[in-house]
């Protein structure tokens, strides 16, 4: 296995790169304050159960300057040797409690390395201690990427960092932000390490396409969960009485709101299974999530605004008053006299299909459906939500604000595709024949190509 040691200044984020990489929030221990990580810890990286590489996560080099000084008077006392040998014979005479016994630990993990990852925090000017650290590491004789970290938003940082590499001869860096993740910049990382460590070409390249292909699918997994709520929510529908009744109306609403309360939380939970994320890292409209449960309702005044829809319509007013619902005669869009012409003309695979509708409709039987409103928060809310999640290092501490969806789109053909799902009530739950319908094939890759930004 190739051995890969993460190195760096204390707090520059070497927990957070490894974090990232292996999508869990369980790996080590992420603090603000200096010399979290005391002890070097190892984790594995995997092609199809194949092991192809460690990675160390090593302590803070928190006094530099102490250990160039050690290593110079090492390199005074000891001329013959190579600066490589300075550093073993420095790893084997450093005793426990020694005050250099932390940078031992780090330079011994160096030297049983076959590359290193140097960890920079763009943030923080290029002071002496990081012009020692160059120094000290480059000893080793080991291949080193330089990992620029925290860069959105400080691009002027970056390029003042890339020119003082730059006097070090060190031009192959990465872009890797732990915090603000993309899976191109992981893709990268392996990629470089290939071009420096071309012996484990080979393996490495079975990493990058096995880790390519579960992003693929963890992130279509994440859109076809948001299309599955699209659909459960659309086909629902709650008969409602023939006769006028306000108590028996209310109940009836009060049935579908809960409903769609609960489909959306049990998206959100499963959203966050697909990502490995919790529920404490989610906050909706800076309102945490509680228990799996959205605290602020989707009914709420004022939801409507956050989400780019058109509050001036009547539509849209009764869904911010909490309406959310459209009365459906026969739960067709097809209109009764379409509907009691098909009765008339139709052959059975229409009545067949449509069958239980017609004579609703004959009956006089009413349902109450999701409004086209309801509909448009729920996507677009969750279309945020899963960007928000794709592109979450799993070293961020922060909670996600989901708090505004109005950059997002509906996809094309919008009303059109709602209202096919409206038409097929028997679509809300996965069965075979939902799944082989060309129609229903057609609208769930329509959707999941809009949710992932597809042509």
């Amino acid at each position: 296995m190739l051995n890969v040691a993460v190195v760096g200044h204390t707090n520059t984020g070497k927990t957070s790169l490894i974090r990232t990489m292996l999508r869990s929030t369980e790996f080590g221990v992420i603090e603000d304050a200096a010399g979290t990580t005391r002890h070097v810890e190892q984790a594995a990286i995997s092609a199809d159960n194949e092991p192809i590489l460690n990675l160390y996560d090593t302590p803070g080099l928190e006094d530099s300057r102490a250990l160039a000084a050690h290593i110079r008077k090492l390199h005074t006392k000891l001329k013959s040797l190579p600066p490589v040998q300075i550093l073993e014979h420095f790893v084997t005479r450093v005793s426990v409690n020694d005050p250099l016994e932390q940078e031992a630990k780090v330079i011994r993990q160096i030297l049983r390395s076959d590359i290193l990852l140097y960890i920079i925090d763009v943030r923080e000017p290029f002071l002496e201690k990081y012009r020692l650290e160059l120094d000290i590491l480059t000893q080793s004789a080991k291949p080193m990427i330089p990992v620029f970290n925290f860069i959105a938003g400080h691009d002027q940082e970056l390029a003042k960092w890339r020119q003082h590499l730059a006097m070090y001869n060190i031009h192959a860096t990465l872009e890797f932000d732990t915090v603000a993740f993309t899976f191109e910049a992981e893709k990268r990382l392996y990629q470089k390490i290939q071009s420096l460590v071309e012996s484990r070409y080979t393996p490495l390249q079975k990493l990058i396409d096995h880790r390519a292909k579960l992003w693929n699918q963890l992130c279509l997994s994440g859109a076809k969960r948001v299309t599955e709520l699209i659909v459960n929510v659309a086909c629902y529908r709650e008969s409602k009485a023939t006769q006028n009744n306000r108590i028996a109306d209310s109940l009836t609403e009060d049935r579908l709101h809960d409903f769609v309360r609960k489909a959306e939380q049990r998206c959100l939970h499963d959203l966050l299974s697909i990502f490995n994320f919790s529920e404490k890292d989610v906050a909706i409209q800076k309102i945490p999530v509680s228990n799996g449960h959205w605290q602020l309702d989707i009914f709420a005044p004022g939801i409507l605004k956050a989400y780019g829809l058109d509050v001036g319509s009547a539509a849209a007013k009764g869904a911010a008053a909490g309406a959310g619902i459209d009365l459906m005669v026969g739960g067709m869009s097809l209109g009764a006299a379409s509907a009691l012409g098909a009765i008339a003309g139709a052959g059975w695979s229409t009545f067949r299909r449509y069958g239980d509708e017609i004579k609703a409709t004959v009956q006089g039987a009413k349902w109450q459906c999701a409004d086209e409103i309801t509909l448009q928060i729920l996507y677009l809310r969750q279309k945020h939500l899963l960007k928000k999640l794709m592109h979450r290092g799993h070293a961020a501490q922060d909670t996600m604000k989901v708090d505004t969806a109005d950059t997002e789109k509906l996809p094309d053909n919008w009303s059109k595709l709602t209202s096919a799902l409206r038409q097929n009530p028997a679509w809300q739950e996965p069965t075979v024949t939902r799944n082989n319908n060309p129609q229903y094939q057609e609208i769930e890759a329509r959707l999941v190509g809009a949710l992932l930004d597809e042509g």
